[in-house]
């Protein structure tokens, strides 16, 4: 295409190239807006972008924020912050998915006005400035006649007020002094402004948050396996027996409990004790076999119980605060009813047979993988969705997942997207130790929280490492750890070899340093550490492959000590989030320390941490802290107290020192007491 008068090419132009205003930088966003950010309910998002224009011409610009699918839309004014960012304020009071969009545009009055402020100071302004600003303010109040308004707070009279001042601003029989203070007035700047010139704006797209509820952000889950409840010795348990168990798992201070695959589990090639390829009649096999003739994914083991007891067993958790999760492990043992429903579901081999899970030299026959190429891929995909829908029925709004890195990518992100519109309250935990890049791709996909590398993370630099990686970086955006110190599968290393105050340590670090942390138990607090064989993380005697017997009122429980780090982690919220994180020099390697810091209500809640990683040896060491180095006002001396022995000390100096026993008190968690309540 070419200009007929010049004859050059035009079809390379913009649109219009009036927009001058350039919207740079947006945050937060997730790889420019491809993915949501997460809050949850009753964060303020605080939106920011780089904006400027050429010139010296004044900017103006919102935020507007929306429910997806909602036709009404909150404005929010952004705010001019040093070297040309700009900034406002959005929140978010429901559960669900939002997005929020940027708009800037050039402000002719507002330049306006600012130069004849300054011409007025000088004695300078003229009937050309005030015509130039009548004009402007005209065109408000054809704007307002038509409705244009940007804000909410508009007057049925503002039109007719807007024009008697462009008369007064035309009128040569006042003087020129008399009229720009009238153009000068603040009420009279205010209405113009609900009419903003918008001829010119730019926009952005619009930007996904997904908001969930608290127990994404803040969460501690307390894994069992209901089969092992019962009071009775050699009794299979059940979920009447998991009931009774609430009490403790209240006791411990835990608001999630961890139920694994609670569906029939298959006949065909059982493993047994110690994951031996061969069971007898009584071993109950793997409950991550799932399924048998009494059903599926949506049916519950017989020696468990019924819908019923799942019913009760989730009201009772409620009654105490406590909320019940699913482990969803989609794979199927050789008896579940999709393999000869849906043979189509699974990878054929040559010879007809179904492909079963293998690790080379691993051979996995109780258990066919999914196979996410199937040409019914749509039928799989509402049918495993279906297995959420069925227990969300049921009550059950947090789910544990299994391996989501094993299934596709996108049946997560259209999956959860799905389930979320419908229930914006459900939680996902991703089970997924797998590389970094493919644990956050899950995250961005929509799962609320991930396992880590915690478990492996053992010395304070790879500690600190790992824990800048994730909350002084955009990984923050998107990604919520849930540290472990142990799980069915994993008995890592430090715990086989450090006894109780190894436990200690690794729960204390787990429920400070994150504000999601998990344990699988009555294994953890009764500090099972015997190892399958030397060098493997598998248990002796595990959990998965049978029904095991614990002595819950054994003295060797460190249950007291887990329930008073859950109490401080209740009573403070400094510990109910991870942004603040921060740690602190010490003199000691050996020696970790740390703080939080949450402000509500206008008082700011510290925590100060101090872990001994040596589990053998007392370890004594110099920290530094003060009030000063959390952003408080620099006092000294300042009161500290310990709060797992209710001890106040008075520390004089920034640099100070601790002493870390690791049988008694390898872990200090301090809480700096402000001054009134000193």
């Amino acid at each position: 295409m070419h200009d007929e008068h010049t004859g050059r090419r035009t079809a390379d132009l913009p649109d219009d190239g009036r927009r001058r205003v350039v919207i740079d930088a947006v945050r937060p966003t997730v790889d420019h807006g491809r993915y949501a950010v997460k809050r949850i309910v009753g964060d303020i998002v605080s939106v920011r972008a780089d904006i400027f224009a050429d010139g010296h011409d004044h900017i103006r610009g919102v935020v507007r924020c929306r429910r997806s699918g909602s036709d009404g839309v909150s404005v929010a004014d952004l705010v001019q912050m040093p070297n040309d960012e700009w900034a406002a304020d959005v929140p978010v009071d429901a559960a669900g998915r939002y997005e929020f969009a940027l708009t800037a545009w050039i402000d002719h009055y507002d330049t306006w006005v600012s130069d004849l402020a300054k011409r007025v100071e000088v004695d300078s302004e003229s009937d050309v400035d005030l015509a130039i600003g009548a004009a402007l303010i005209e065109s408000a109040a054809r704007r307002a006649r038509a409705g244009g308004a940007l804000a909410a707070n508009t007057r049925p009279d503002d039109a007719t007020r807007l024009e008697s001042v462009v008369r007064l601003l035309r009128d040569r029989d006042r003087s020129i002094r008399e009229r720009a203070a009238t153009a000068l007035d603040h009420a009279l700047i205010d209405v113009v402004k609900r009419y903003p010139d918008r001829s010119f704006e730019v926009a952005t797209g619009w930007y996904p948050i997904v908001v969930d509820p608290p127990n994404a952000s803040f969460s501690s889950w307390y894994e069992l396996f209901p089969r092992s409840t019962a009071d009775e010795p050699g009794r299979h348990g059940t979920l009447a027996d998991t009931i009774r168990r609430l009490d403790y798992i209240a006791d411990l201070g835990f608001d999630v409990v961890y139920l694994p695959p609670i569906h029939p589990i298959g006949r065909s090639y059982r493993k047994g004790p110690n994951n031996t390829l061969v069971a007898d009649e009584s071993d109950p096999g793997s409950p991550w076999a799932i399924g048998g003739p009494e059903g599926g994914h949506t049916a519950i083991h017989p020696q468990l119980g019924t819908d019923d007891d799942l019913a009760r067993l989730v009201a009772a958790a409620r009654e105490r605060g406590i909320l019940v999760a699913l482990d969803i492990a989609f794979q199927c043992s050789p008896d579940h009813p999709w393999v000869t429903e849906h043979p189509e579901w699974f990878v054929t081999r040559p010879d007809g047979s179904i492909q079963y899970a293998e690790n080379p030299p691993k051979k996995y026959q109780d258990i066919y993988p999914i196979n996410f190429e199937s040409e019914q891929w749509r039928s799989l995909w509402i049918a495993l969705k279906g297995v959420f829908e069925h227990w969300i029925e049921r009550g059950v709004t947090v789910f544990r997942v299994d391996n989501p890195h094993t299934k596709s990518f996108p049946f997560w992100e259209w999956c959860i997207a799905s389930l979320k519109a419908d229930c914006p309250e459900v939680v996902f935990l991703a089970e997924a130790f797998t590389r970094p890049k493919r644990m956050y791709g899950l995250a961005k996909l929509g799962f609320s929280q991930s396992y880590t590398y915690f478990t492996w993370r053992t010395d304070a630099a790879g500690l600190r490492d790992y824990m800048t990686e994730l909350t002084s970086t955009d990984v923050v955006e998107f990604f919520r750890p849930n540290f472990w110190p142990n799980t069915p599968d994993i008995l890592h290393d430090y715990l086989q070899r450090n006894g109780r105050p190894g436990f200690m340590i690794r729960v204390a670090l787990a429920a400070t340093l994150t504000a999601n942390y998990g344990i699988y138990g009555p294994a953890y607090e009764l500090l099972e550490s015997e190892p399958r064989e030397e060098g493997s993380e598998e248990y002796l005697d595990s959990e998965k492959y049978q029904v095991r017997e614990w002595d819950l009122t054994s003295e060797q429980s460190i249950a007291g000590y887990i329930a008073r780090l859950n109490r401080i982690r209740r009573d403070h919220p400094a510990l109910q989030h991870d942004r603040s994180l921060r740690f602190h020099a010490t003199d000691n390697e050996e020696v970790l320390a740390y703080s939080k810091t949450a402000t509500a209500d206008g008082r700011t809640d510290v925590v100060f941490t101090v872990a001994n990683l040596n589990a053998r040896h007392t370890r004594t060491a110099k920290v530094e802290f003060s009030p000063a180095a959390v952003g408080l006002h620099d006092s000294r001396p300042f009161r500290m107290r310990e709060l797992l022995t209710d001890h106040g000390v008075t520390w004089k100096e920034y640099w100070n020192r601790v002493r870390l026993d690791p049988f008694h008190n390898p872990v200090q968690v301090y809480h700096l007491i402000e001054e009134e309540d000193a």
